[in-house]
């Protein structure tokens, strides 16, 4: 699929581990104008990139994806860059309904959980992924048409429903070289979800939350099992879907660093 890239504007801003360079873009693939957001490190040297996908009623630029954006630039000097999934950002035809559906999330409303991540809610969600990954898949085309990021190599990170859309991606695409998931199931009778489980080979680090209202720990389980690669990691920390500690942002960061920078000397 032919895609191209529309630079709206570029700024460099001080992040939490130092400068940063922002560039706000929109990705054209066919008819679709979908709006993304790429971190840089300072300067003109060639960088890895990771893809963010964002988690359900989140978009491109939400806090925690914005926070690892300018850590992996700023502080390890691997690139970033995150898409609005449709119905999501810029791309949601409610966006009031957005936001008060991510409030919901947020104090830990069981019924909200229940209404917003329903079967028919999840999937409406795995449909939609469908056409978001082809624009993933565009999105990595892009970036090796850029002498600054052609190169690679090329990482995932997305939780929820950014695994929902990314382990088709890593599956398929031979161009990610890790992952980071997590935050999400293997149902019975799942068998797309599986066979693309399957076909992950590259290293992985899984987050997983023990007390997940959305997910069982035997099909978080399940979908951990499922995973076809040798090198991964699970993390498991107490607390709900929406309680991931901040640490392990740092520890997404280190995970990157070491699979998609040069190693020491």
């Amino acid at each position: 699929m032919s895609a191209r890239v529309e630079v709206v504007s570029e700024s460099t801003d001080d992040g939490p581990a130092g400068p940063v360079v922002e560039r706000r873009f929109d990705l054209i693939v066919g008819e679709q104008r979908v709006p993304g957001i790429q971190w840089l490190p300072v300067g003109d040297a060639p960088c890895p990139t990771v893809c963010i996908g964002h988690g359900g009623f989140q978009h491109k630029r939400i806090d925690n994806v914005l926070a690892l954006g300018q850590m992996l630039a700023g502080g390890v000097g691997i690139g970033a860059v995150a898409l609005d999934a449709i119905e999501h950002g810029e791309r949601a035809s409610d966006r009031e309904a957005s936001k008060r559906a991510l409030r919901e999330l947020a104090s830990g409303d069981r019924e909200a959980f229940r209404r917003h991540f329903g079967k028919d809610a999840i999937a409406t969600m795995r449909a939609r992924a469908k056409l978001h990954v082809a624009e993933w898949r565009a999105m990595l085309d892009a970036l090796q048409g850029d002498p600054r990021t052609a190169g690679g190599p090329f990482g995932w990170w997305g939780v929820s429903m950014g695994t929902t859309h990314g382990l088709p991606v890593v599956a398929g695409d031979d161009r990610i070289s890790a992952a980071v998931f997590g935050l999400n199931a293997l149902r019975p009778g799942d068998e797309e979800f599986a066979a693309d489980a399957a076909a992950v080979t590259v290293p992985v680090l899984f987050l997983n939350q023990w007390d997940d209202e959305l997910m069982t720990r035997e099909t978080s389980l399940a979908l951990w099992d499922a995973l076809g690669s040798k090198d991964k990691t699970m993390h498991v920390n107490p607390g709900r879907h929406v309680e991931v500690p901040r640490f392990e942002r740092d520890a997404s960061v280190e995970f990157f660093a070491r699979h998609l920078l040069p190693a020491p000397r």
